[in-house]
């Protein structure tokens, strides 16, 4: 504490001023508003002020200030009338007024001085200092709050819980939780509320579960919180069945909670969920606003029907850039590329500029249909007629885009020039281009750097593996296969899902869990011999293990594709559509045999694998076999 002609001057606990020893402009400017220099109250229109003491009338004033200059002159006038010390509401109101204009060291300082101090004072001062992303004073503050011995409220505690969310601080939130417990809030709606969407944004799910089903009382946010986080945790599924547990308990979705359920839907890419979804849309007569139509559009396109997407899109009222790019990269991941490039003059046209995130689709879409010249000339154009610098996504497109056509030397140029920092994603471009090409020597320098950054990435080694396999290098395979055991990496194993009547169907490598296995297995042998019969030679480059020819060519067998496609030959009426979903990569034979289906069965069947969309009909596939 340091004295100034009889005016005592507070420094804040958290105030990172610099130290000084004589009278000078920052030591004044934390007196009080009315003598600080830096305030030119003379250009700001002045409040009238009584010289009443009605508290009233001061919260009147405050409500109606304009500026933190109006501000700090009712400050200056509440201070003279000794209204901060008689009045906690008074205070507490100056304090919100402060918070709520964003100036968070006039609010300290006012807080600091106040000599006495209720729940909403701590609650505005904590409130505020989360709200505007200073979480180091957030959390002291609360714990200031603690020490107090004042009992937080269902107000301050969600603030605090929101911090750990934004911040993925998990470690913090429990002992946040073990507080809320102390407190006797366990069961309070808003507390809990919080608790639960901390948890799953910090993807501690069990925690998020476990306190989701202990919860009296679940309203609408809590429920759209779960829903989306099983979606972004690979449980999609779980997503909808949410969703239909919901609406059964009498919680009916708003536009937000549909755009989560929507998302969930386009995470699982069932298309009769789809189908279900958009049905209950049009039943509750929401509209198809930028945000909704949007997530309809990637909803169908990620369900395997580009067509419907496109029927979204064309029906929408409005649309953003967002839109446009989002049916961009639809036309993209299903291989047409040129429909994808067409829109681009279109969206133009309707008055829509490109963002980063319309150049990212635009070249992924060149990418995966063989465009290398139109990709090059979108890149070129992004910098020079709308200024947009490349970063890295835009980079890892090209990379692929010059990988996938074989032209390597480009690539490492451009690779060996770019400014922004490289990532996982652009070497695992290169990685993959050189597994179509069999670059043995670039995948050696491309898999050094990409290990480098994920080093327990399980899915880096098992690509390189699959490089040496395919040409020959089998004592660089069962390297690598020991260099995993020994950093206790699983590689990640393949499966492929199926919907059937409302209900999904999944499939490994050589599975005969299923109940109709036996029918499975029969109509894949009698498929086996009508398609090699029709020219369909099994390809053994494809079995990545060193095994004489008989047992690759059963390994080829029973690969889950085969399985799933086998299963919906006989389990969908005959005409209908096929549509798959694999997590990896669909292998060459796989790839070739649906082909061959296609065309004997006259069955159109839609493979969605980790990277795009397949659509064979009739013996041929909308990839041109460009993949």
């Amino acid at each position: 504490m340091y004295k100034f002609k009889y005016q005592t001057l507070f420094i804040p606990r958290h105030s990172k001023l610099p130290l000084f020893s004589s009278y000078s402009a920052t030591a004044t400017a934390l007196l009080d508003p009315l003598t600080d220099p830096n305030i030119h109250i003379a250009q700001a229109p002045k409040p009238q002020f009584s010289h009443t003491l009605d508290p009233k009338f001061y919260l009147s004033t405050l409500i109606n200030c304009k500026n933190v200059a109006h501000v700090r002159q009712v400050h200056a006038q509440v201070a003279t009338n000794g209204m901060l010390v008689g009045d906690l509401i008074v205070a507490n109101k100056l304090l919100y007024i402060y918070v709520q204009h964003k100036y968070l060291d006039d609010a300290y300082r006012l807080f600091d001085k106040m000599p006495e101090r209720n729940p909403v004072s701590w609650s505005v001062m904590v409130g505020g200092f989360s709200k505007n992303g200073d979480y180091t004073k957030c959390f002291g503050t609360f714990r200031d709050y603690i020490r107090s011995g004042e009992v937080p409220d269902n107000y301050t505690l969600p603030c605090v819980i929101r911090v750990c969310r934004d911040t993925r601080d998990v470690k913090m939130g429990r002992l946040i939780h073990n507080f809320v417990c102390m407190f006797g809030l366990r069961f309070d709606h808003f507390v809990c509320a919080a608790l639960v969407d901390m948890y799953a944004k910090c993807r501690a799910i069990d925690d998020a579960w476990r306190l989701f089903d202990r919860m009296v009382k679940r309203d609408l946010v809590t429920w759209t919180v779960m829903i989306g986080v099983c979606a972004e945790c690979g449980m999609a599924n779980k997503s909808l069945a949410l969703f239909d547990r919901m609406k059964e308990e009498g919680i009916l979705p708003d536009k937000v909670a549909m755009v989560t359920i929507v998302n969930a839907c386009a995470a699982l890419g069932a298309m009769h969920k789809a189908k279900t979804v958009h049905n209950y849309i049009s039943s509750k007569n929401f509209s198809l606003d930028v945000i909704l139509g949007t997530a309809m559009i990637d909803m169908y396109a990620k369900c395997g029907s580009v067509d419907f997407a496109w029927e979204t899109f064309d029906t929408m009222r409005e649309r953003n850039v967002i839109t446009w790019s989002a049916m961009i990269a639809a036309f993209g991941y299903h291989g047409q590329g040129r429909k994808a490039i067409d829109l681009f003059p279109m969206m133009l046209r309707s008055g829509i500029s490109p963002n980063r995130v319309t150049f990212v689709s635009l070249l992924y879409a060149c990418s995966h249909a063989g465009l290398v010249d139109e990709g090059r000339k979108f890149f070129s154009l992004m910098q020079g007629d709308y200024c947009i610098r490349p970063d890295v996504k835009h980079y890892t497109c090209l990379v692929d885009l010059l990988g996938r056509a074989g032209r390597f030397d480009h690539a490492m140029n451009l690779i060996e020039n770019m400014t922004v920092e490289k990532d996982e994603g652009l070497w695992g471009a290169l990685l993959a281009g050189c597994r179509i090409h069999g670059q043995v020597e670039l995948a050696e320098k491309a898999a050094k750097s990409l290990l480098e950054i994920q080093p327990k990435n399980p899915g880096h080694y098992v690509l390189l593996s699959n490089i040496y396999a395919k040409a020959g290098k089998w004592g660089d395979v069962a390297k690598i296969r020991e260099l995993m055991s020994r950093r206790r990496l699983k590689k990640i194993p393949g499966w492929t899902w199926i919907e059937t009547e409302n209900e999904i169907h999944q499939f490994s490598t050589g599975d005969r869990t299923h109940p109709r296995s036996k029918e499975i297995y029969t109509e894949l042998k009698s498929l086996s011999k009508k398609l090699e019969l029709a020219g369909y030679i099994p390809d053994t480059n494809f079995v990545l293990h060193d095994v004489d020819e008989e047992l690759k060519l059963g390994i080829l067998y029973t690969h889950s594709e085969k399985l799933a496609i086998a299963f919906g030959l006989v389990g969908t009426p005959e005409g209908t559509t096929i549509r798959i979903t694999k997590n990896l990569r669909v292998c060459g034979d796989c790839h070739t045999f649906s082909k061959f289906v296609s065309a004997i069965t006259r069955r159109v069947i839609v493979v969605r694998d980790a990277n795009r969309f397949h659509h064979f009909r009739e013996g041929a596939c909308s990839c041109g076999d460009y993949w």
